[in-house]
């Protein structure tokens, strides 16, 4: 007599309220993840710890030179490499073999 007037919800209406309510959480804390990782750095900071990193993607010419060092100072290329690279990032030799003649 206290408000259960009808037949209810059954299994059926329960099962589709809990999992409406477990979307419901799921959306709301990606949100916030995605919120907290949104702009240049975020509040939690830079994914991959480089802070020069522009919005597309691209990174400019000094950090491309920071991750070459960096690269050249774990021994993953060798001096040789790492000075030719180094000449292409500045300019004084186009890259090559890019493109095809012809």
């Amino acid at each position: 007599m206290m408000g259960w007037d009808g037949p209810g919800l059954g299994w059926g209406g329960w099962l589709l309220m809990s999992l409406g309510m477990v979307l419901f959480w799921a959306l709301v804390i990606g949100l916030l993840v995605a919120f907290l990782r949104a702009g240049r750095d975020g509040w939690l900071g830079p994914r991959d710890g480089r802070r020069s990193e522009r919005r597309d993607g691209s990174t400019t010419a000094s950090s491309a030179e920071e991750v070459l060092a960096e690269r050249y100072a774990r021994g993953e290329i060798d001096g040789e490499e790492y000075q030719r690279r180094l000449e292409v990032l500045r300019g004084r030799h186009g890259p090559t073999n890019l493109t095809k003649n012809g």
